[in-house]
């Protein structure tokens, strides 16, 4: 197998591993109290389809899309790498003390837990902030005008959905999440 053939393997293997294991996680979560209505999940997910698409496909289907603006060498695609296994590994590590309260879609689920353990204690949304740093080094790594599309998609997606968490958190646990508020930022530690 070529050097380029395996360079080519290496996101799509890094986001099927994280796949796999979101998949499996997903069974046995609490029972949703409280959950999106489905014209505002499909504003969330969509944008997020959109990113996929546009890191995914061939650049040559992309037409003027398909412009570089940063060069295709192994220096970029090394750190647009190793930013994925980073970011998806933070997403792993929160999705595994999130446990049970975890799900898909915007939810509150029966009897659900703050948490403010491992990554929870750095950030109030580790999942996104994993999620961010992982399509910012797709992004870096690909270097094309679609995938920084794809990373405005991205960001569209989660800054609306941490938005309406924030609401229902603080519905759900204030004040409790109030001081919470107070002493952690939202995505980026020690910043936002």
């Amino acid at each position: 197998m070529t050097e380029a053939r395996l360079l080519g393997l290496f996101f799509p293997v890094c986001w099927g591993i994280w796949a796999a294991i979101w998949f499996i996680a997903s069974f046995g979560v609490k029972k949703a109290a409280r959950h999106e209505d489905p014209w505002s999940r499909l504003s969330n997910t969509v944008p997020i389809w959109i990113c996929a698409f546009l890191l995914v496909v061939p650049p040559s289907w992309l037409g003027p899309l398909s412009f570089r603006l940063v060069p295709q060498n192994l220096t970029f695609y090394g750190i647009g790498a190793v930013m994925t296994v980073i970011g998806l590994g933070f997403a792993i590590w929160a999705r595994y003390h999130l446990g049970r309260n975890w799900s898909g879609v915007i939810t509150v689920k029966q009897d659900h837990a703050l948490i403010r353990t491992g990554p929870y204690a750095l950030v109030r949304h580790p999942i996104y902030s994993g999620l961010i740093l992982a399509i910012l080094g797709a992004v870096l790594a690909r270097g094309d005008i679609a995938a920084l599309l794809a990373f405005a998609f991205m960001l569209y997606a989660v800054l609306r959905r941490v938005g309406i968490e924030e609401r229902w958190m603080s519905e759900t646990f204030d004040p409790e999440y109030a001081d919470y508020k107070a002493t952690t930022t939202a995505l980026i530690p020690f910043l936002v």
